[in-house]
């Protein structure tokens, strides 16, 4: 079978690659679509070799049960599906809670085993995964249905997570308006009546939270944060979701959030928001504030993304490619030239 597979740091190749094999406790997924992830650019760009033999990469995957272990019960050949992508233990305290992202075998690093960053991933013809990893997604089309996996859980989760600040009445910021910011947009309208400032640099992607619902788009730059305070009474907003995570836009979110308010890093950016322990005031920290650096999410909150998607309440932006182009779709995404989620197809 074809496979994108990392094969050093900047180098990835579609290699020949035998199908894998399966044990008692699996399944072979034939792969219908894989989503690219800005975690996947990561991956091709870190600086040291990650292991010795190639990783074929992709966490973002949807497809149909090609083969079941002979010890799987519940599931059958023909299936279509998404992979959840956090291969927790399902037996420690925070699986069995539901919270199988937080899986306590992962240690304090609390990042569960994930197809395409340790495990074989997703970007190839097959993967094999652990069966209770598999969540069916009935006819939805496996574009739309892959990046559910992560830029819907993901999304989800964090939203899910501030849920009780979102009160009718109240403003959300969604800052980054990508493969991510964009799902978020529409499930903040689908499940609250908040709202919606979405915050990005690019005409694209604003005219985009716009067709996802947003009530107002700002471009992001100096003055933004103070656009928002103008535009809440001075006050700040109820919720800042940053899906991009660097420098300005985690200072904006500090900037912009209200007291009593939550503020929910998601993007991976690296950003330093210079929350300092002094007195509230100004454009510092607020009183009675939160913050929570959130990490993928419940195989519940796939679920319920699955739902939005098949009721129609969220329809991701997708850019087609080949399996085969993988590299140049990698390279569109970092250069800024895909709206919404690019998506291979074998």
């Amino acid at each position: 079978m074809k496979a994108a597979q990392l094969m050093g740091p900047g180098l990835l190749e579609i290699n020949d690659v035998p199908i894998p094999e399966i044990g008692p406790s699996e399944l072979l997924i034939r792969v219908g679509a894989a989503g690219i992830c800005h975690s996947d650019l990561h991956l091709l760009h870190f600086p040291y070799k990650m292991r010795e033999e190639p990783l074929t990469i992709g966490h973002e995957i949807a497809g149909t049960v090609e083969a079941v272990g002979s010890g799987v019960d519940g599931r059958s050949v023909g299936e279509r599906g998404v992979v959840y992508l956090c291969w927790s233990c399902g037996q420690c305290r925070e699986c069995m809670s539901g919270n199988e992202n937080m899986c306590l075998a992962a240690g304090r690093t609390a990042m569960p085993p994930c197809p395409g960053l340790g495990p074989e991933g997703g970007m190839a013809e097959y993967v094999k995964i652990p069966a209770r990893s598999f969540v069916p997604i009935g006819d939805l089309d496996f574009l739309q249905a892959a990046p559910l996996a992560d830029a819907a859980l993901t999304s989800y989760h964090a939203i899910r997570g501030a849920r009780d600040h979102l009160q009718p009445g109240t403003t959300a910021v969604v800052i980054g308006i990508g493969g991510l910011g964009h799902v978020a947009v529409q499930i903040l309208r689908a499940i609250s009546a908040v709202r919606i400032i979405a915050v990005d640099v690019g005409q694209d992607q604003l005219d985009l939270a716009k067709r996802c619902g947003a009530d107002i788009t700002l471009e992001s730059g100096p003055d933004t944060a103070r656009q928002i305070l103008d535009l809440t009474s001075a006050r700040g907003a109820e919720v800042v979701f940053d899906f991009v995570g660097v420098d300005a836009t985690a200072q904006m979110s500090v900037e912009s959030v209200a007291p009593n308010g939550a503020y929910r890093m998601v993007g991976l950016g690296g950003g330093n928001p210079g929350i300092t322990a002094e007195a509230a005031g100004g454009p510092g920290w607020p009183w009675g504030a939160s913050v929570r650096k959130s990490y993928g999410g419940t195989r519940n909150d796939l679920v319920d993304s699955i739902a939005l998607a098949r009721a129609g309440l969220v329809t991701v932006e997708v850019a087609r490619f080949e399996l085969a182009d993988a590299r140049d779709a990698l390279d569109r995404l970092e250069h800024g030239k895909v709206t919404g989620r690019a998506v291979l197809v074998p």
